[in-house]
């Protein structure tokens, strides 16, 4: 081929990763239940002991457009509809995390994502061709870049990222299982925050910072205005690795949450004496008797590695002070899962995937404490406490039906669901998923 024709057909690569407009869709539907169990005894917020079943949906459009050089704004219009088991009750590493904590049976839409993008050249020529996709503009980026994001979005957007293990919609269902679990990350309780992103991007690695806004109260959509006192922070370092001629990546997380959140030593002393007027604020609150904001920091490590062409493996680590009450996200105060992801290669399906993990969840002594005296939070409390670690295995199968069409079949059991022993079942709990994306 004559020289200039390749020449030529660089730049025309070059020019078509520059698109003024991207567009995707996706519907996910997930459908769980369980049987029906006799426990001792039930609290406000225990799983239902009869049998259940529970239908999800979330539906959303991801709208992109080049504003300038280095400059684009991406909205994301969604709809959600349904419930969780027990609405969403009962097991710290709930079982779907397409749902969250908010229920309604109505469809309800809203504005998931209102981000403004700007990207800033470091310096250098090399460049990287960055795919279309959801939240992404097809186009050519400096290798060396730095990125702001500005607005409305989810922080998983950005953190906490893994290739095995990161979305509900297409890969592990449990919360325990798709992110950090013990990172109370900043979200009302749709899952979407506001605020600031920074990151650093090299070939060999990215350092990420982000300072967003925190619910105003626990598990609530209002979120605090007053970010110099009530603020989330997250920084994170990711390393790209190689074991022997494959692909890995670490990521390590710091975070920090100032929030009006009770400290459970405060509670546990009003329970004792017969108050319980500081549990508002630590179950569903409307308002909060903490007027000074209190802090909850911790760390994750996060690992994936390609072992063969099909094959890789992930796992996480994550812990936080479990001081104060459970805020944002779940009562998870330590998490350690682990697991894989097996393409079907070998079976002469490369789109379908198997995925196998378990994850086993923990919580500090003033948190058990706190559960034990007849506390409840947003998502646990059975009104008594036989303490034990919330054991979670988790194994789905993900078929492609058709180009934009995959359904999985997923199961779960639990063990000591809500760190009780005294319930521990243990739960057993299939699902359907099917998803669509373009």
């Amino acid at each position: 081929m004559p020289l200039l024709s390749i020449a030529q057909q660089n730049e025309a690569k070059i020019d078509s990763a520059n698109e003024k407009w991207t567009f995707h869709f996706q519907q996910s539907m997930v459908n769980q239940w369980h049987g029906a169990y006799n426990f001792k005894y039930a609290g406000l917020n225990s799983l239902d002991s009869a049998a259940e079943t529970k239908l999800s949906l979330t539906t959303t459009m991801f709208i992109g457009r080049k504003l300038w050089k280095g400059g684009a704004l991406y909205l994301s219009p969604e709809v959600t509809a349904g419930n969780g088991l027990s609405y969403t009750h009962g097991i710290a590493g709930f079982t779907n995390g397409e749902i969250y904590r908010v229920g309604n049976p109505t469809p309800t839409p809203f504005v998931a994502r209102l981000i403004y993008r700007q990207v800033f050249s470091l310096g250098g020529k090399e460049k990287e061709n960055i795919e279309d996709g959801f939240n992404q503009l097809h186009e050519s980026m400096p290798a060396d870049r730095l990125t702001i994001n500005v607005g409305k979005f989810c922080l998983s957007d950005f953190f906490d990222g893994n290739s095995y293990n990161h979305d509900a919609r297409s890969q592990f269902l449990n919360w325990a299982l798709m992110g950090q679990g013990a990172w109370d990350f900043p979200a009302d309780t749709r899952g979407y925050t506001s605020g600031v992103e920074v990151e650093i991007v090299h070939p060999k690695w990215s350092l990420m910072y982000a300072f967003v806004q925190m619910s105003k109260t626990a598990n609530s959509l209002d979120m605090d205005l007053n970010m110099l006192e009530a603020n989330g922070q997250v920084l994170e370092y990711d390393r790209k690795t190689n074991l022997r001629g494959k692909p890995g990546v670490i990521r390590g997380d710091l975070f920090i949450n100032n929030c009006r959140a009770p400290r459970y030593a405060d509670a546990v002393k009003q329970l004792k004496a017969g108050n319980d007027s500081d549990l508002v604020a630590v179950i569903n609150s409307t308002k909060t008797n903490s007027l000074i904001a209190t802090l909850k920091y911790g760390f994750g490590i996060n690992f994936e590695q390609q072992l063969t062409g099909d094959l890789g493996f992930f796992a996480r680590y994550s812990w936080n002070d479990g001081k104060t009450a459970s805020w944002e996200f779940t009562d998870i105060d330590r998490n350690l899962q682990a697991g894989i992801d097996l393409s079907g290669t070998k079976w002469q399906r490369p789109q379908d995937k198997i995925g196998i993990a378990e994850a086993i969840d923990g919580i500090s002594k003033d948190h058990q404490e706190y559960l034990a005296q007849g506390g409840n939070s947003f998502i646990i409390g059975d009104g008594k406490l036989n303490y034990g670690n919330e054991i979670i295995t988790e194994a789905y199968y993900k078929a492609k039906l058709q180009k934009y069409l995959f359904v999985s079949f997923d199961y779960q059991l639990i063990f000591n669901p809500g760190y009780n022993r005294d319930r521990q079942g243990p739960i057993s709990v299939p699902g359907l998923r099917v998803h669509v994306e373009f």
